[in-house]
């Protein structure tokens, strides 16, 4: 982590812990259909709900990354798990649950997902069910 990104307690800041996950949940749509340009189909992605829970602390130095895990998948949103792992301590330091949205850009509400992302997306929840370990929810969120 730059020191820039510390606060006045000397670890990182809410506010990078935040924008770190939500880049690499970027970086993770961005794998399944849903690119930057992806705008330009008329089509975004808001986020509907958060759920934070931080578990260690990161300071100046240290190397992160992100890890993502989609939880499921209704009509119009997607479940999702970002992780910000600590490299150096092989643990993970935070945990952001969110809920997004398909969103039609004219009309400024939500709409089915375009019928090829969400078959990947679905491929994705798949592969990630599939993995030797359970997802830990909050239990404060889900899909309707």
């Amino acid at each position: 982590m730059p020191a820039a990104f510390e606060d006045l307690n000397g670890h990182l800041n809410i506010r990078h812990y935040l924008g770190i996950t939500s880049e690499g949940l970027d970086e993770a749509l961005e794998e399944i259909g849903v690119r930057g340009d992806w705008r330009n189909t008329g089509r975004a992605v808001f986020s509907a709900e958060h759920h934070l829970t931080y578990f260690h602390e990161l300071r100046t130095g240290d190397r992160v990354s992100t890890r993502v895990r989609l939880v499921g998948r209704s009509e119009r949103a997607v479940h999702a798990l970002a992780y910000l792992v600590d490299e150096e301590r092989k643990r993970v330091s935070y945990v952001m649950e969110e809920i997004f949205l398909c969103i039609d850009m004219e009309t400024r509400r939500t709409t089915p997902w375009d019928d090829d992302v969400a078959a990947q997306i679905d491929a994705r929840v798949k592969e990630h069910q599939d993995l030797p370990w359970q997802a830990e929810l909050s239990g404060s969120m889900a899909l309707r």
